[in-house]
């Protein structure tokens, strides 16, 4: 693509020269070192690709942060055939089934026998962790699979700077975009020309705001509630996953680990955490998850409480330019049905993959059909996102037409194979046109 062109050192308001900046070159800048962001780097690295990796926050902060906890299959098998599933395969457990409660009784669903796949429970801090270590430490896996680049061991640690400050995004419809930040430390202004930039930072991130007015449309759904999400040092109460649907709000049970359970209550929108207090949390929570031959929740301190008000956007296309986004930047989807670190990898996968076509056999196709492939699992699981929030809210609703209707698909589903099969595949990730993208053999 030839030389890029110098870029002038940059004139603040005042009109004094500013200090001037480094200038550096890479192939692709990632930006944000979450779950999309950390895959695409791994998979470019062991492809050859040289990127460098921007984040905002510590390197403590990102593998501590709680967030997801739920995989699925394809997913996990995904970062497999890149390598990347070792410690994930030997630490987590799975889960194939849930129940739903309601009106005092216990209904035991099992979408893992329908559909053949499952759930891992590994908590997103534990992947992301794993995913540092790979790319910023060269640390390997040692699980033997062969990853499609000729191995995967013995690459020196790729380039992560984090607490990186001012971080902006520049020509990004031009033929040398670049990406300036500042250092933390010493306060130095440096700019990173690229061919590429993977947005991978987030929904308050700063590359989904550098598509111009106009040039993406923002689909966005609010569903009116709110959850307030709760981290308990207890031990799980029950085997799985737990949904209690009750008239005074939906509330849920989930395992993290043997000594962290995951809990949700909903409570309205901007509902004030601090207004729940211990002992109204466990009294709602034993009373919305009572049915007969149940144990209530096993009480303990409450190591986080946030209230999150539940909504979705989509971002379409999910590029512009030089510019890609992956994971958050470009959709969210609400924790109704555990999707979202999945579509973070899912646009990972087709994202690296894309890049490493254009890279190395100067085929754009990928990069080209990047956005329709990636939105065509993005709407699926908005819709699947939506038609759970109605069997989860609508007995709560105050709405007897949305309750009503709620029942019915509750009924539906509990009732007919057909119905729960389909249910099976979409909750746990499966069916015929979602299936997982190709991974490097397949080139």
């Amino acid at each position: 693509m030839g030389t890029p062109p110098p870029h002038p050192a940059p004139v603040p308001s005042s009109g004094l020269p500013a200090a001037p900046e480094s200038v550096s070159r890479t192939s692709v800048v990632v930006v944000g070192a979450g779950p999309a962001g950390l895959t695409v780097a791994n998979v470019l690295r062991r492809a050859g690709v040289a990127c460098v990796v921007l984040e905002a926050r510590s390197r403590r902060y990102i593998e501590t942060f709680q967030r997801a906890g739920f995989m699925e299959e394809w997913a996990v098998r995904g970062l497999e055939r890149y390598g990347l599933a070792g410690r994930l395969l030997s630490r987590a457990g799975t889960q194939a089934e849930f129940e739903f409660r309601f009106a005092g009784r216990r209904h035991r669903v099992r979408p893992g026998a329908l559909s053949g796949h499952r759930h891992f429970l590994y908590p997103q801090p534990l992947l992301v962790t794993d995913l540092i270590s790979a790319y910023a430490d060269g640390e390997t896996e040692g699980d033997g699979r062969a990853d499609g680049y000729g191995g995967g061991t013995g690459l020196p640690g790729g380039d992560v700077r984090f607490e990186v400050r001012d971080v902006a995004v520049h020509d990004i419809d031009g033929g040398w975009p670049s990406v300036t930040y500042t250092d933390p430390e010493t306060g130095e202004r440096h700019r990173l020309v690229c061919d590429f930039i993977a947005g991978c930072d987030g929904a308050r991130g700063v590359t989904r705001s550098a598509i111009p007015a106009g040039r993406a449309l923002v689909a966005r759904h609010d569903y009116g509630v709110g959850w307030l999400a709760l981290l308990a040092e207890a031990p799980p109460s029950a085997d799985g996953v737990v949904f209690g649907l009750h008239p005074r709000g939906f509330g849920a049970h989930m395992a993290r680990t043997p000594q962290i359970t995951r809990y949700y209550l909903e409570c309205p929108p901007h509902d004030d955490p601090a207004a729940w207090s211990h002992e109204r949390v466990w009294t709602e929570l034993a009373t919305r998850l009572a049915a007969e031959g149940a144990p209530p929740p096993a009480e303990g301190p409450l190591i986080e409480k946030v209230v999150l008000d539940l909504h979705n956007y989509v971002i379409s296309p999910m590029s512009f330019g030089r510019l890609f986004l992956a994971g958050d930047a470009a959709h969210l989807v609400a924790p109704i049905a555990a999707k979202g670190m999945n579509l973070a990898l899912n646009d990972a996968f087709l994202l690296a993959e894309a890049l490493i076509a254009h890279f190395t056999a100067g085929d754009d196709r990928g990069l080209a059909g990047y956005s329709d492939a990636c939105l065509r699992r993005v709407w699926a699981y908005q819709e699947f996102s939506q038609w759970l929030s109605e069997v989860m809210h609508g007995p709560s609703s105050g709405d007897p037409f949305r309750a009503g209707a709620a029942g019915a698909r509750l009924r539906r589903l509990l009732e007919s194979e057909a119905a729960a099969t389909s249910f099976a595949e979409v909750y746990l990730g499966g069916g015929p046109d979602l299936g997982p993208p190709p991974g490097p053999a397949a080139r």
